[in-house]
């Protein structure tokens, strides 16, 4: 029996493409850095299809995919990249689906690749407290030295995602009361406290160093720039990277690596695992759990130095 679905008719695989980000967007409301990770990932795939004269969506089928992870290995994509790859493309190939533009899903019969347990790095409250301590090293009058260090101490004293971080507005921040109110990822807001320390320099920075900064300019961004915009993610990193470098540690530096910390560190020192989710922004406390295996990862390396039969 003929499938009797409408079929709407290919014109530009690109437009495809288009259509499922403005459906992530708009319907799904996922964050703008997922929707660039969707849309380079299709990018590249669509390339290949293109580079194999495919012209049109209904006809890639199960083994073109497969050939396709196939390049990616060959490419040496890791097996997380490739996950990653695996996912938008179901993600993608279902949206099609759903919308009546193909009949059968290539990806019904491709499987995620298998990854190894990746704990993520950490560094130890001593590393923190010495990066940190950096700070009586500049002089009082370097405002965007000042800047740089609230945000790391705000980085570390809520764990937030350094996405969220350089796009605080100002009306996101309660000094008085010593919470921040973030809008994460899926555009999901949750209230996140910070201590007395961070409180301090955020005040610093707000009374001192912010109108200084500005000279004059307005913005609706708590952490400004000498053109009065937000600071971009890459280039608050660029500065991180430097400030643990001028501290004199050595350990590479991930995106996350503060994040990590701020849960390890809260979870070492005895807080619940829900009350980190929530802190975190996670949609599911599995996501957070990863950080008690660091733990008990910690107390085994402890345990194995110090035992008298480790």
């Amino acid at each position: 029996m003929e499938n009797n679905k409408q079929i709407i008719p290919d014109n530009l695989i690109s437009e495809h493409k288009d259509t499922f980000l403005h459906f992530l967007s708009v319907e799904r409301r996922l964050a703008e850095n997922t929707i660039q990770s969707y849309n380079y990932d299709l990018t590249f795939f669509l390339g290949y299809i293109a580079s194999e004269k495919i012209k049109k969506i209904q006809d890639i089928k199960v083994s073109d995919v497969r050939n396709f992870l196939l390049y990616c290995n060959k490419k040496k994509r890791s097996a997380r990249s490739s996950a990653r790859m695996v996912s938008c493309l179901r993600s993608f190939f279902r949206f099609l689906l759903t919308e009546k533009i193909i009949r059968d899903d290539p990806m019904a019969m491709v499987s995620l690749p298998k990854l190894g347990k990746k704990l993520p790095k950490v560094l130890s409250v001593a590393e923190v407290t010495k990066i940190l301590k950096e700070q009586d090293n500049y002089n009082s009058g370097n405002h965007l030295g000042i800047r740089n260090y609230a945000m790391l101490h705000l980085l570390y004293a809520t764990g937030m995602r350094v996405s969220e971080l350089v796009r605080l507005p100002v009306v996101s921040l309660n000094l008085t009361a010593g919470y921040l109110r973030v809008i994460g990822k899926g555009r999901k807001e949750r209230l996140i406290p910070f201590g007395e320390v961070a409180k301090e320099k955020l005040d610093y920075y707000m009374s001192h160093a912010r109108p200084r900064i500005l000279k004059g300019k307005t913005s609706d961004f708590l952490f400004v720039t000498v053109r009065g915009t937000a600071m971009t993610r890459l280039r608050y990193w660029q500065i991180i990277q430097q400030i643990v470098l001028d501290a004199g540690i050595s350990k590479k530096i991930s995106p996350h690596i503060f994040r990590h910390s701020f849960a390890t560190h809260l979870l070492e020192h005895g807080a619940d695992l829900r009350s980190v989710q929530l802190m975190l922004g996670h949609s599911d406390i599995v996501t957070t759990q990863i950080y008690t295996h660091v733990d008990s990862d910690r107390l085994k390396t402890i345990h194995k130095r110090f035992h008298p039969r480790g």
